[in-house]
């Protein structure tokens, strides 16, 4: 377990999303994220979590 920290663009780049669908998705809830001094953030264990989840939901 890590507690790296990851910027909208590089969760976006870690997702292979575009930086506007990222940040929609964590603006609706849709991908765990927080709010520092308002920009956005993500923890890397928080971001696995949820693909891991994806996948037993879709699968």
């Amino acid at each position: 377990m890590t507690d790296e920290i990851l910027t909208l663009k590089e969760v976006a780049e870690y997702l292979k999303l575009a930086e506007k669908t990222a940040y929609r998705l964590a603006a609706e809830g849709k991908i765990p994220g927080f709010k520092v001094g308002g920009s956005w953030r993500f923890k890397r264990d928080d971001i696995d979590l949820w693909i891991n989840e994806q996948k037993k939901n879709k699968g």
